[in-house]
């Protein structure tokens, strides 16, 4: 009787979300909220273990390939609470040396040796939320600390050893001029961070801004920073691997993030995070976690758990799929959703008439075109 080939699972990363800030950003729609230390930071972090412990049955005794702490602004916690969660972590799952271990940081962090805190607790990348370097837009933005400042955090984080650094910039931000955008990312450059993500604001339905009458820059002027923003990044050695990712290095690339965009498997846990995990029976099971810290701590851990429908996942799969700037090739379409291509060939066929995609014998790939109308390409798979 002949051997049945064995069904391998994908790789798999874990998302833990802190929820408090010390002042809602009036574009972010996130799932965050005020800090109002109504509960303490280490009875939260038990209910992320236990809640771990709850997810870690649908994982298959798979090792974790990163772990990402965002928020939020993880960096209100103390970092005596991040060295006993990481060391709890790596007694429920399988942790390498070499897993990529991120958390978020806000600029007004008041502790430099707080750094070296995160860094002897096991997290070896730092990101930034910067946003911007120039101090009459953050105040616009209505953001609290001040560029020195930040410059002096990120000298900070220069010292320390095998650093790996990522800065948060964004364009089209209120009255925010081309050059304002060229200034911030050439002082980005010059603080040698190993990564940067360069991305557009987006106003959303649910922030304070979409409220407010905000004088944005125009379609053609964000283009404008876009086309020269990408240029200056390229001349100083940033490679573009996604659309708003740029790393000096392959190997500086956010794993974390590209598991996501390659239709990896992540636990989230923590207060409105999101899970997507791929069973033996390649069932693909969503999670989604209790959005209110109190209601979270009453063990009421999920909101929501559902198995993705057939005719949803090629959405699934090239909603972050597209971002990439590589080939999409068939064979990993077809492994990792186990949909043939043929289903969607009236589709694809579409897609590629617009000049959204052009194809090869092996792969699908986006053109310029592609990625400037990405919710117009997107919606042909809905």
């Amino acid at each position: 009787m002949p051997n049945k080939k064995l069904h391998i699972l994908p790789p798999i990363s874990l998302y833990i979300h802190i929820p408090w800030c010390i002042k809602k950003c009036p574009y972010c729609d996130f799932h965050s909220y005020k800090y109002s230390q109504k509960i303490s930071e280490k009875k939260y972090i038990k209910h992320i273990i236990k809640d771990l412990k709850n997810d870690k049955k649908m994982i298959s005794n798979r090792s974790i390939e990163s772990i990402f702490i965002g928020g939020g602004t993880p960096s209100l916690l103390k970092s005596k609470t991040f060295l006993y969660l990481l060391k709890k972590i790596k007694k429920i799952i399988s942790i390498s040396k070499k897993t990529e271990i991120s958390i978020e940081i806000n600029p007004d962090i008041n502790k430099k040796n707080k750094l070296i805190e995160y860094y002897e607790a096991g997290i070896n990348r730092f990101s930034i939320g910067v946003q911007t370097f120039n101090e009459i837009i953050l105040k616009k933005i209505e953001r609290k600390y001040n560029a020195k400042k930040t410059i002096q955090l990120i000298n900070s984080i220069n010292h320390i050893p095998h650093k790996n650094l990522n800065i948060d910039l964004m364009y089209g931000l209120p009255e925010q001029t081309i050059q304002n955008v060229l200034e911030d990312l050439y002082q980005a450059i010059t603080l040698k961070p190993e990564h940067i993500s360069w991305y557009q604001l987006n106003i959303e339905p649910n922030t304070k801004f979409y409220t407010q009458n905000i004088n944005l820059p125009s379609l053609q002027i964000t283009k404008n920073m876009r086309l020269k923003g990408n240029k200056l990044l390229k001349k100083y050695g940033y490679i573009q691997y996604e659309i708003s990712s740029y790393s000096l290095k392959e190997k500086y690339q956010c794993r974390h993030n590209l598991n996501y965009w390659n239709f990896g498997d992540y636990i989230g846990v923590g207060c409105g995070a999101h899970g997507k995990i791929t069973q033996p029976n390649k069932t693909i099971i969503r999670t989604i976690k209790a959005k209110h810290d109190t209601t979270y701590i009453s063990k009421k851990y999920i909101e929501k758990k559902y198995i993705v429908l057939n005719k949803d996942i090629p959405f699934e799969f090239f909603l972050n799929k597209f971002r990439l700037f590589q080939p999409i090739y068939y064979q990993d379409f077809e492994n990792q959703t186990y949909i043939k291509k043929n289903k969607i060939y009236k589709k694809m066929t579409i897609a590629i008439k617009k000049g959204y995609l052009r194809k090869t014998t092996d792969s699908w790939f986006v053109t310029d075109n592609g990625r400037e109308k990405l919710n117009s390409l997107l919606s042909i798979f809905l």
